[in-house]
């Protein structure tokens, strides 16, 4: 009997296959057939798996996720391992969510053709919504913590600036997916960096008290 990972195993390939699909051919490309080819498996291994297009899609879509989410809680562990202010933390993990490499660009073309299909598909626009909601719990919770620590003011609302947040950084990466050269002799790399840096800095005015102690005593032992 297979084991789980063996099982485990086979849905990554097949999840993988849909997106280089999605990535070279577009949405349209995605059939069952297809993704048994581009996987290496058979036409009843995949629907041993998934029956329809919209399951395999869902699974796409979930395991690009956990990816950038992945890549997103590495930058906050290392960022508290640190002791480095929320808003730098909070910066480089809103940048793995903007397509400025292949691996992300195939990322964003995975969740736009999930979105687009969404539209149609209330099961699938269900666990849109959720994943946006998400996103915007954790900036909250980062905008919270900055209060906590005093990189943010008190009378500031965590959720107004979540939106606003999340905002930018969907907005940014549908420009930068569109123009991945930059704008205006910009590259894109710096845009998304300065962008986000001064979205940021009207949300994080102080400095955090850790820092600060942690400066104060380099300055003291110097």
């Amino acid at each position: 009997m297979p084991r789980t990972s063996d099982h485990e195993e086979r849905r990554r390939q097949i999840a993988v296959a849909v997106c280089a699909l999605i990535a070279d051919r577009g949405l349209d490309a995605v059939t069952v057939a297809r993704t048994a080819a581009e996987a290496g498996m058979s036409v009843g291994l995949v629907q041993h798996y998934f029956r329809t297009k919209d399951e395999m899609l869902l699974h796409a879509f979930g395991e690009v996720g956990a990816a950038i989410r992945r890549r997103a809680d590495e930058r906050i562990r290392a960022g508290i391992e640190h002791r480095r202010p929320i808003s730098q933390v909070l910066a480089e993990a809103m940048t793995e969510f903007v397509p400025l490499d292949e691996t992300r660009r195939t990322e964003f073309r995975v969740t736009r053709a999930f979105a687009g299909r969404a539209l149609d598909n209330p099961a699938l626009a269900a666990v849109d919504v959720e994943t946006a909601r998400r996103l915007r719990e954790d900036i909250a919770r980062a905008v919270r913590n900055g209060k906590e620590c005093g990189e943010v003011e008190e009378e500031l609302d965590p959720w107004l600036a979540a939106v606003r947040l999340t905002a930018v950084t969907e907005g940014l990466a549908m420009q930068v997916y569109r123009d991945p050269a930059g704008v205006n002799g910009v590259p894109a790399a710096e845009l998304c960096a300065s962008l986000i840096a001064a979205e940021l800095a009207t949300v994080f005015t102080g400095e955090c008290r850790q820092y600060t102690a942690k400066n104060a005593v380099g300055a003291a032992d110097a």
